[in-house]
């Protein structure tokens, strides 16, 4: 069944396994939960990866900066997961080299030679180069920074298309049996002497229904607090603290195709990243927040400090005024009282909350990196046995996420097939779906047999097959859903374009449901 036309569920409805929210933790949970045989139901008040899993820095990385508050265990399984997620995704996940300038006014060269040798070593590395040195003044290591830094080091990371990730997570634990509701509301959960009595609302159509659970996850993000104590009626023992990141893309600043690490008088650092071809992303800040998490927004301030740290290490003019984007999130951090936002750990807690027979009820997740989440949703499936015994073992660290499989092609290689296969396909488009897409980009393109037969452009490089895509299997029922978190084609849309994928929407979901009264 299209996922735009979610069944009404029969009152009473039984699952294993309830899980609120549909960011990255809680869709990679519904998914590890639903290949051991769980019976799942997820359920997210808004759109898969609405909030804070699709406003990251788009990066997998170990995090070089949390070595110098020794977090080395969450550095080194971040570094090893890496590759895992490499593997499983190559189509949305790719190889990027970083460059650390030294700047003499912040750490010395020692510190940060020590750094990249314990980044290289914390972790055995299958695919991702060894880190170097750089002496930016010679004509083999040239850079776009300013004179002043003149040498460094280069090492690897991961970038990631972090909503994409959600998706299509979100999409396998689909495949695997799981029931995921976006646009759902978990109202109120009731502890029966047996399992949970969960009311739940369609916030499209503002039908109720019930369902019954034997467990709870609560991984809502930056609303788990207010999920566990009011939704849930638990009492917890922890809190967590509110961070705001925020990014700004501008025009690109610069051909150079490799990352930079800046490191700011604050001793915060910030990444200037190479971003959807024709821009650059740079972020983050870290600013304590207040407020409603869905309404979250970068302020001037924010957009000043992040294009005064560009200004100050490269020789660019930017301004606030050059932002053609700008995108916040909270990050639900745990609160382990540290007076810095920036040194809040990023580790995650998951909470157990138990009945007075020390049988494990529901569970809350606290913090999570986007880079750690499958060894998150391992560790609470874990957690979790005693409930299910039945349940089956882990699964998830060999296992290609939805259009991975591209063994032994790689993405460049299946992208040339892709033209070959569709001559009539521009390869600048071919190259956009088989990064969004990669093996179901044949799902995506079907019979066609010219551009026309992908329907009409609605906004540039977005044809009408692939929203009727995005809407029937990836969930997708707003514009915002299809040009900003399942594909950045809102960079290249105007005014005009996102109302004719608005009204493009609006037809076929009204044609739909006269289809299916």
């Amino acid at each position: 069944m299209p996922p735009h036309e979610q069944a009404t569920a029969t009152p009473g409805d039984a699952y294993d396994l309830l899980v609120i929210g549909g960011g990255i933790n809680g869709v990679g949970i519904a998914r590890d939960a639903a290949g051991r045989g769980l019976s799942v139901l997820l359920c997210e008040q808004d759109d898969l990866g609405g909030a804070t899993s699709s406003a990251s820095s788009k990066l997998l990385h170990g995090g070089l900066r949390y070595l110098e508050q020794f977090q080395f265990r969450m550095v080194r399984h971040a570094l090893a997961e890496r590759e895992v997620l490499l593997a499983s995704a190559p189509h949305i996940v790719k190889p990027l080299r970083f460059v650390l300038p030294h700047n003499r006014a912040i750490r010395p060269y020692w510190m940060l030679r020590v750094g990249v040798f314990l980044y290289d070593r914390l972790a055995r590395r299958a695919t991702l180069p060894d880190s170097r040195a750089l002496d930016l003044r010679a004509g083999r290591d040239p850079s776009p920074l300013c004179p002043e830094f003149d040498r460094g080091f280069e090492y690897s990371d991961c970038w990631v298309d972090d909503a994409r990730l959600v998706v299509l997570s979100a999409v396998d634990a689909r495949a695997r049996g799981a029931e995921i509701r976006t646009r759902t509301r978990c109202e109120a959960a009731t502890w029966t002497g047996d399992g949970w009595n969960v009311a739940l609302r369609d916030t499209g159509t503002d039908s109720t229904w019930n369902a019954q659970a034997r467990a709870v996850i609560n991984a809502a993000g930056p609303w788990a607090e207010r999920v566990a104590t009011e939704t849930l009626g638990l009492r917890s023992s922890y809190r967590s603290k509110l961070v705001k990141g925020s990014h700004i893309v501008v025009p690109r600043l610069f051909d150079d195709e490799r990352a930079f690490i800046l490191q700011n008088d604050d001793k915060r650092i910030v990444f200037v990243l190479p971003f959807e071809r024709d821009f650059t992303l740079i972020g983050t800040t870290d600013v304590p927040y207040e407020g409603d998490p869905g309404a979250v927004e970068i302020d001037a301030g924010e957009a000043s400090y992040l294009c005064d740290i560009v200004r100050n290490h490269f020789d660019v003019s930017i301004a606030p005024e050059d932002i053609v984007w700008s995108y916040s999130g909270v990050r639900p951090l745990y609160d382990d009282g540290s007076s810095s936002a920036s040194k809040l750990s990023r580790d995650y807690i998951l909470e157990p909350h138990t009945g007075t027979d020390g049988a494990l009820r529901a569970m809350t997740v606290w913090g999570g990196k986007l880079t750690g989440y499958r060894l998150l949703t391992e560790a609470a499936l874990e957690r979790l046995a005693a409930t299910f015994p039945e349940m089956g073992p882990a699964w998830t660290a060999d296992a290609k996420l939805p259009g991975g499989d591209l063994h032994p092609t790689g993405i460049e290689r299946f992208t040339h097939m892709l033209t070959q296969v569709y001559d009539w396909l521009p390869s600048e488009l071919a190259t956009a779906y088989a990064g969004r897409y990669g093996a179901l980009s044949h799902t995506v393109l079907g019979n066609g047999a010219s551009l026309d037969s992908l329907g009409p452009e609605l906004a540039p490089g977005l044809y009408g097959r692939e929203v009727d895509y995005l809407m029937r299997h990836e969930w997708a029922q707003t514009a915002d859903d299809v040009l900003w978190r399942r594909t950045k084609l809102g960079l290249w849309a105007d005014s005009a374009s996102i109302e004719r994928v608005a009204d493009y929407m609006q037809a076929s979901q009204s044609t739909t449901s006269a289809a299916n009264p």
